[in-house]
């Protein structure tokens, strides 16, 4: 072969893998503004992303916003702690035990809460999304070890199993993410792999295979649109999951004491035997825990019209 010929051929390759991105990303943007059109038109959902925008922006800009450092020590006019004051003008959600304002701790909290549930998502999303891709479109043997091994791991509870890392490794986020990451994703591929299963089958996907197509340039460019809202309603979901396992986790003493969360703020005023008694102090985080799981739920309802389209016709 001439050099002249290589090069031909290199370009051509190129030329091919070039034209295959342009068109993934194509089908992504078409697929991405028409499934933003159908969430938009569901009230119900615009209200749920509207519930995480407000606490990503509480998240953000914490700094700003908290008037007092988390752990920062309020001290009264005869130098000693503010030590669970009720709600006033200068502590709107009172301080705890130690002379914490509660309300710099909620909004820093926030951020922790912001981190692990769009992290744990994102994680879900990803390795569930290309777990099922693969068990689906490969079939056979590699479908078969792939689904035992989802089987095994549904076996693994997973606040125990967080438990033993942060025994062994010390209280830390990073091992209630590895925790999501690797029990969580379950459930979406299990839903992947069977719409994959689907998919491959249509005539568009044979006929790509026909023309010579690699089995990755069939499954990103051609799968994979098809299944981003199944892996985007998953990745909702999975936003309160992960924020209601690291406030699980934190409330049994086994998060990382070093940051402000909301799980480790009804931990300690559950330890201070104040959970009852100083309720400016546990209802917050609690209730906050609940907006975020429930605006999650809503999104991710949102999230199903588009995956499942009987849904809008039933409307």
């Amino acid at each position: 072969m001439t050099t002249t010929d290589s090069s031909q051929k290199s370009e051509s390759v190129e030329s091919v893998a070039s034209t295959g991105w342009r068109r993934f990303l194509e089908n992504l943007r078409e697929s991405a503004i028409k499934q933003g059109r159908i969430f938009m038109q569901s009230r119900m959902a615009v209200f749920g992303l509207g519930i995480l925008i407000f606490y990503m922006i509480l998240a953000i800009f914490a700094p700003i916003i908290a008037p007092y450092e988390p752990f920062e020590r309020i001290i009264a006019d005869d130098g000693s702690w503010k030590s669970l004051h009720p709600p006033s003008m200068a502590h709107p959600l009172g301080t705890t035990e130690s002379g914490h304002d509660v309300l710099s701790q909620l909004i820093y909290g926030t951020r922790v809460a912001m981190f692990v549930g769009l992290v744990g998502a994102f994680m879900v999303a990803c390795i569930g999304t290309a777990v099922g891709m693969v068990a689906g479109y490969y079939g056979g043997l590699v479908d078969e070890l792939i689904m035992r091994l989802v089987d095994i791991l549904y076996g693994l509870p997973f606040i125990p199993f967080v438990i033993v890392l942060a025994t062994i490794l010390g209280g830390s986020i990073w091992n209630i993410l590895f925790g999501v990451a690797l029990l969580y994703w379950l459930s979406t591929a299990r839903v992947i792999r069977s719409e994959v299963l689907s998919l491959k089958e249509r005539p568009y996907i044979e006929a790509a295979r026909a023309s010579g197509a690699s089995d990755f340039r069939i499954m990103f460019i051609h799968i994979l649109p098809n299944v981003i809202p199944l892996s985007a309603l998953y990745a909702a979901i999975a936003v309160g999951y992960s924020i209601t396992a690291e406030a699980s986790i934190s409330f049994l003493g086994f998060g990382d004491p070093s940051l402000s969360s909301w799980g480790t703020m009804l931990q300690r005023s559950f330890v201070t035997q104040e959970f009852a008694t100083s309720w400016w102090w546990s209802i917050p985080p609690g209730l906050s825990i609940t907006l975020v799981v429930f605006g999650a739920y809503l999104a991710g309802r949102g999230y199903e019209e588009i995956a499942n389209p009987q849904l809008r016709e039933g409307r």
